[in-house]
């Protein structure tokens, strides 16, 4: 998927002009998948600090070469079918970034009352196919909130794709999260000498944990939305794999050395061990060599709570 989302975008972007932010731990996979990728373009966080550092890291570099560039920002989580698609509306998103200080992002018209995406509203008054005054970001709904959403058609799934430019993202920064904006100033200011690495490392470890839509979307000026119709999935959910694969008679998705019986829509994925099961329902049963994943579906968000109780507990280096 790494591969596909550097690919998807090479008839926009120059080789040279990709960017790669991943854990440092990840970094020598990271230049074999991307072989193409300029190796000093791969930059490593050595802790993760959620996206807004993240985000400020890739901007200090693409400052020192052009402060005027227009930063696509992808997660490499997500499937685009319609690729060309995909394309357009980037190219139109870079059209109304390239204005001013403006910032937009792509939200995905839903097809179905989601309850696992976080949403946009948008204003009403916007011609379709045309970029449209975000007036607010909205938390993950409950299910009767969520078809409300849909049916009132004003409401986007946030993908999380943002398109500004690099000056605008530092601008953005230094208003709204200026603690963090003073590590990454810091950063920028070391980048190419001796010490960056190092800096790096010393500014991160200092800086607090916080997403680009809590710490600036929520409050952004400026801030306009494009509606994506392209085939959009966040592969971030196990049940993603329902929408993208082919499920049994029985509603199962099964692979590995598995044994159902009156075992009904069931996500289960094993390796050589026989997983043998009776009598489930909307259950994800994932086996893997350390770790073994039992939640009911409508809990499967809340995988993230187990993450939070295996950190706590000082398990990561073996789990995480």
């Amino acid at each position: 998927m790494l591969q596909r989302t550097a690919e998807r975008i090479l008839p926009l972007i120059s080789i040279e002009d990709i960017y790669i932010v991943t854990n440092a731990d990840y970094s020598e996979l990271v230049a074999e998948q991307l072989s193409y990728v300029p190796k000093e373009n791969i930059l490593c966080e050595p802790v993760g600090r959620n996206t807004a550092p993240c985000i400020g890291l890739v901007a200090a570099y693409i400052l020192r070469r052009n402060s005027d560039a227009v930063v696509l920002v992808l997660a490499a989580d997500h499937l685009i079918r319609r690729e060309e698609d995909f394309r357009n509306v980037l190219q139109e998103a870079i059209a109304v970034a390239e204005q001013e200080k403006n910032v937009v992002t792509i939200g995905i018209t839903p097809n179905r009352p989601e309850t696992n995406y976080g949403y946009i509203k948008k204003e009403k008054e916007a011609q379709e196919g045309q970029a449209a005054i975000v007036e607010k970001f909205v938390e993950k709904p409950d299910l009767q909130t969520a078809i409300q959403y849909l049916q009132n058609g004003n409401y986007l799934w946030n993908s999380g794709i943002f398109v500004w430019k690099a000056s605008t993202i530092m601008t953005l920064l230094q208003q709204h999260l200026p603690d963090i904006y003073q590590h990454i100033r810091k950063i920028g200011a070391g980048i190419g000498s001796s010490q960056e690495l190092e800096i790096i490392r010393q500014e991160f470890f200092a800086m607090r944990s916080v997403s680009v839509d809590y710490g600036i979307m929520e409050y952004a000026e400026n801030l306009y939305v494009l509606a994506g119709t392209f085939g959009w999935d966040d592969v971030g959910s196990w049940l993603a794999l329902e929408r993208i694969k082919n499920t049994d008679s029985e509603g199962n998705l099964i692979s590995g050395n598995v044994i159902t019986t009156g075992t009904r829509n069931c996500i289960i994925e094993g390796g050589e061990k026989l997983i043998a099961t009776v009598g489930l329902d909307d259950v994800v049963i994932i086996d893997t060599q350390d770790v073994v994943l039992v939640a009911d579906k409508q809990n499967i968000g809340d995988v993230k709570n187990v993450l939070e109780e295996i950190r706590k507990n000082n398990r990561q280096d073996k789990y995480l």
